[in-house]
């Protein structure tokens, strides 16, 4: 039998699949879900493998989804490819991602192994405290104005021999056609879909060269912290983050992309040692906002203000109404457990991620969940229907079984009366 043009294992096409398994995901232009895939499992991996091998692998359209933007002012379009087309692209990242990573800046950490958001967050937290200004970057449509040429060069520089099917194949996903809501197809010029599986990789290699690299040869003195398409750069002097500012705007330029014009700002980090003025002293970065905050110094047992971060009011507002969907009051034929069971992984999930720094600015939000259960009890037994004994009821409760509810270790709190 002839060798296939390509060194593909298909030990490397069933990792893929049970990365994407694992991370489920929603159907692509064909509806095909993951238990409708299994249902021919072998075949379907060992086309995916065969058709990669051979060369002849040619994506599907790409189902573009509507998602409103968390602070609002629009939609973001997320990129869902078919479950087949998620493998393929797993397989090419699975090869292309060890060859670069080794590469990547420190300060870059989205989408990395070892590395994650809070630990952005965190650095960034350090570093505002070492220098008074910072440049709040926000590139415009990053991962729908990508130059493809660009990002083609990019990844062929980085190959070793035996992997050039990964840009054969990097090429047609660029240019694969994006179904839109309304069933009407396009052929991309630029970008790559927000979504995909290679999107990640594509979009760190792009901006390792665009902004990463560039900023440490031009501007050695500065500290930078980037999450994906989101970062910040810090500065000692307005003066500084003036010029670096425009010097990136420029940059930006030359590559095919665009700062936001008005959401791109220069922050003057603002707290007791540093009491200039400015008119920005706040930013937002990853779900956090940093600004000047009461803080307690126990050794002392002092008030001063520090720059630091706290879970924004934007993340507060969007898990606010994330909570008022789940309608808790209105399911009385639920237990106290199967509440529990229902909401405590994803409330575990935002202590974890925004009780980091400054969990306190959490209280409000918790407490409301604690009100919402309450006004399940008193629609559930009709012996709570008045306050006192439903206020009695709770206080026992919160004594009995601490660990029922996971915020509970922060808050047994609710807001105000519950009707």
């Amino acid at each position: 039998m002839k060798d296939k043009p390509y060194a593909i294992s298909k030990e490397l096409v069933v990792k893929a699949y049970q990365k994407v398994k694992a991370n489920r995901g929603a159907a692509g232009v064909d509806g095909v879900g993951i238990e409708e895939f299994e249902k021919d499992l072998r075949n379907n991996l060992y086309q995916i493998w065969n058709r990669m091998s051979s060369g002849s692998y040619f994506p599907p359209a790409v189902r573009a989804v509507e998602i409103p933007k968390s602070h609002g002012g629009g939609v973001r379009i997320l990129g869902v490819p078919t479950l087949s087309d998620r493998v393929a692209q797993t397989v090419a990242t699975m090869v292309l991602e060890p060859v670069v990573e080794r590469m990547f800046h420190p300060d870059s950490y989205g989408y990395r192994p070892r590395r994650s958001a809070l630990d952005a967050v965190a650095t960034c937290r350090k570093r505002c405290w070492k220098r008074d200004w910072v440049i709040d970057l926000d590139i415009q449509n990053f991962f729908g104005s990508l130059d493809h040429d660009l990002v083609v060069k990019a990844v062929a520089a980085n190959l070793r021999p035996g992997q050039e099917w990964v840009l054969l194949y990097v090429r047609r996903w660029l240019i694969a056609p994006v179904q839109r809501p309304d069933g009407t197809r396009e052929v991309p010029d630029r970008g790559t879909p927000q979504g995909s599986a290679i999107s990640p990789v594509l979009a760190n290699l792009f901006l390792h060269y665009a902004f990463d690299t560039w900023l440490v040869r031009e501007f050695p003195t500065v500290t930078f912290e980037r999450y994906a398409d989101d970062a910040v750069v810090h500065c000692a002097t307005r003066r500084q983050a003036e010029h670096v500012r425009d010097a990136i705007s420029q940059r930006m330029v030359e590559v095919g992309l665009r700062l936001h014009p008005a959401k791109t700002k220069i922050v003057y980090c603002q707290d007791t040692a540093r009491r200039g003025s400015y008119e920005y002293t706040s930013f937002t970065f990853l779900g956090y906002t940093f600004r000047q905050r009461k803080m307690h110094n126990p050794r002392t047992n002092e008030l001063f203000t520090s720059f630091t971060p706290a879970m924004s009011k934007e993340a507060l507002k969007a898990k606010g109404d994330e909570l008022r969907s789940w309608r808790l009051h209105r399911r009385p034929s639920w237990t106290l457990d199967s509440l529990a069971d229902a909401i405590n992984p994803i409330v575990r999930g935002w202590m974890t991620y925004w009780g980091r720094f400054n969990r306190h600015e959490m209280h409000h939000l918790l407490a409301r969940i604690n009100a919402y259960v309450l006004r399940w009890a008193r629609r559930k037994y009709r012996r709570l229907r008045s306050y006192k004994r439903a206020k009695a009821w709770w206080l026992t409760l919160v004594q009995r079984v601490p660990e029922l509810f996971a915020h509970w270790q922060w808050t047994t709190a609710f807001l105000g009366r519950i009707r």
